[in-house]
């Protein structure tokens, strides 16, 4: 095992939060740093967009008025969010927007200056903006070439399989990797960092699921800090939505609101817009569609509504086992134009897509770029139909931190980007982007003024490091040789998420899959990797590992989440008995459990115990701030805040 020099702040992820945290860094005067990934290529912000990916913040255009205080009271509205962090994201969104716009991230302003901004879901002012469907791409270009610029060391191809804490678990010390690179004889793959504090920005779960319109690539490591005792918060609340599977890619947006005809294909090849079951008339389904396109992610306050459309997709492939796509070559034989809302005949009209005799054609007019994309990736929307299917797309939960972004019971340790879980049952589009950001700055100024000195004892870390050491390269400590086949593990615990922790949520189903996810973790824990012969194998099957550990933990939220929580955000709760009727189209089963509105005042917490198993606690959540505003008064705290630290 490789040991290198102690730093004072180790990056785990190279997306837009952690390449953002090391140059915020960088200019505050912390320049002992290093940023460990898998591969600049890699990951959810370089890879993943949609139709226009949103990125929110406080308004800047016009004459509608705006403050942070407005803003974190929609940021908050949802329920299960504290109402400080929300504050916080809102005032601090100016400076990490105007950092990424100095670093030249594309954004669009007119003559004046004004960054133009659009209303996204769950927000009713005009603070989004975009700069087309790869914004995150962009921010990580931009960001990328400011790291080199100030020659901030980035180490790619380090997979994290392991962090180090002290004895009591109170802080963080440090990271195992395995460099992919390096042979796995011997042990020489691993490498130890030593570091006073770790930035974890390894983005969302997007590996423990089947269905997912996360990258390939991309995988999350937030069981490494549950395994550690890292509390979490807020674990069961994800967003789902309509994806296509061949090019993992939201549709949402314009690829809705051009009016694609859903189709299915059962297994002889017979095709039906099997939508057409569940509406009354031709208009009143395309209304729904493009209402779809303004409401894409699954929600369940949206069943009755535009959420419908996600459950028929669901019975169509998952309970009858067809094949669905879009199809944006023509237009249904009984199409007419005039028969549409007003809303939508409005939109496409304004936009230029009025005309289009397809929904290709009126894509080209709303959105060519979103054509494009697609023909990038060899999919050519103009001959062949889009297989899609409702996808993992967002945890809004996570790891648990204080208002600078600090683990909550672990020091030095700052969860950041998708894998903090600042959000609540609901957010707007695009304000993950903006937490992100604001996290990687709040993380920054913390480390900067309270933890730049050395801490660490290193006997004791060294003592901690061969340990793990021992554990991990020691075969007389394993049970089983290693599968050689890691990928169908993987597959194993992605399916099962699918099933039992997606959108369509039963408590069955749910306590079976974490029981069986508790049986693979222990299976997996036991592994001989020394039977393995290249260091990918090793950093997978050890990912296995955490990924089911990670289950258990989600599973064990969902679970708590059906029996006292009902159907809310992003999942619905299915009470055959029971429940309310959701469609009379629908089969008998799905019938929705209702909410239980009292529990949107409580944030989920879930940490383990003294024996690694998850318990839930609650939290009430703390109010939006209401400071009096007295300069005097705040620049007198401000001083001494800063002469204490």
């Amino acid at each position: 095992m490789t040991t290198h020099p102690h730093l004072n702040t180790l990056i785990i992820g190279s997306g837009a939060s952690g390449l953002a945290a090391a140059v915020f860094l960088h200019r505050l005067g912390v320049k002992d740093i290093a940023i460990y990934t898998e591969g600049l290529q890699h990951g959810t912000s370089l890879n993943a967009g949609s139709d226009k990916q949103t990125y929110y913040k406080l308004g800047l255009y016009g004459a509608e008025p705006d403050a942070p205080v407005l803003m974190a009271n929609d940021l908050s509205a949802g329920g299960a969010m504290h109402g400080d962090i929300a504050l916080i994201e809102a005032a601090a969104s100016p400076l990490t927007f105007a950092n990424l716009i100095h670093l030249g991230v594309p954004f669009p302003h007119d003559e004046f200056g004004q960054y133009i901004g659009y209303k996204t879901d769950h927000d009713p002012k005009r603070r989004a903006t975009s700069c087309g469907p790869y914004t995150s791409r962009e921010m990580c270009l931009a960001l990328t070439a400011e790291a080199k610029r100030l020659n901030i060391p980035i180490r790619e191809n380090r997979i994290a399989i392991e962090l180090l804490t002290d004895r009591n678990r109170c802080r963080a010390i440090g990271a195992i990797f395995v460099n992919t690179a390096k042979s796995a004889q011997a042990g020489q793959c691993f490498e130890t960092v030593q570091a006073e504090n770790i930035i974890f920005a390894t983005g969302g779960p997007g590996g423990m699921y089947a269905d997912s319109v996360y990258p390939v690539q991309h995988t999350g490591s937030i069981g490494l800090a549950l395994e550690v005792g890292a509390q979490a918060a807020n674990l069961a609340e994800s967003q789902f939505g309509l994806a296509s599977t061949n090019f993992r890619w939201n549709v949402s947006g314009s690829y809705m609101q051009v009016l694609p005809r859903f189709i299915s294909v059962d297994d002889q090849g017979v095709t039906r817009e099997f939508l057409r079951d569940y509406f009354p008339s031709l208009p009143e389904l395309l209304n729904a569609v493009f209402l779809k396109g303004y409401q894409w992610p699954f929600a369940a306050g949206h069943v009755p509504g535009s959420s419908l459309i996600d459950i028929f997709v669901y019975v169509e492939s998952i309970e009858r086992g067809r094949q669905v796509f879009l199809d944006y070559r023509s237009d249904p034989p009984d199409f007419d134009f005039s028969a549409l809302n007003q809303e939508t005949r409005d939109y496409l009209t304004k936009s230029g897509a009025h005309l289009g005799k397809t929904p290709l054609q009126r894509l080209v007019a709303l959105n060519a770029p979103a054509i494009s994309l697609y023909r990038d990736h060899g999919i050519d929307l103009a001959t062949e139909p889009l297989p899609i299917a409702v996808c993992a797309q967002h945890n809004n939960g996570g790891l648990a931190a204080d208002l600078n972004w600090e683990s909550t019971n672990l020091k030095h340790f700052f969860p950041i980007g998708e894998v903090c879980g600042t959000h609540g049952v609901t957010r707007p589009g695009g304000s993950a982007l903006n937490s992100g950001q604001v996290g990687a700055w709040r993380a920054a100024q913390a480390i900067a003024l309270k933890y730049q000195g050395k801490t660490i004892n290193d006997a004791d870390f060294l003592a901690q490091a061969k340990e793990s050491h021992q554990r991990l390269s020691q075969p007389e400590l394993m049970a089983t040789p290693a599968s050689p086949d890691w990928t169908q593990d993987r597959l194993i615990l992605q399916q099962r998420m699918s099933r039992a922790g997606a959108f369509v949520r039963t408590r069955e189903t749910a306590i079976q899959a974490r029981d069986e996810a508790r049986k693979q973790f222990s299976a997996v824990s036991n592994c001989n990797l020394t039977t393995l012969a290249n260091a990918v194998d090793i950093a997978e099957t050890i990912r296995n590992r955490q990924f089911c550990l990670a289950q258990v933990y989600y599973l064990t939220a969902i679970i708590e989440q059906i029996e006292n929580m009902g159907s809310r955000g992003g999942a619905i709760v299915l009470d055959p008995k029971n429940g309310n009727h959701i469609h009379p189209a629908l089969p008998p089963h799905w019938r929705l459990k209702p909410e239980n509105a009292a529990w949107r005042q409580k944030v989920m917490l879930c940490q383990s115990d003294h024996d690694g198993n998850p318990v839930i606690a609650w939290q009430d959540c703390r109010p939006v701030p209401c400071p009096d505003g007295w300069f005097e008064t705040v620049w007198k705290s401000f001083r001494e805040s800063r002469q204490s630290l």
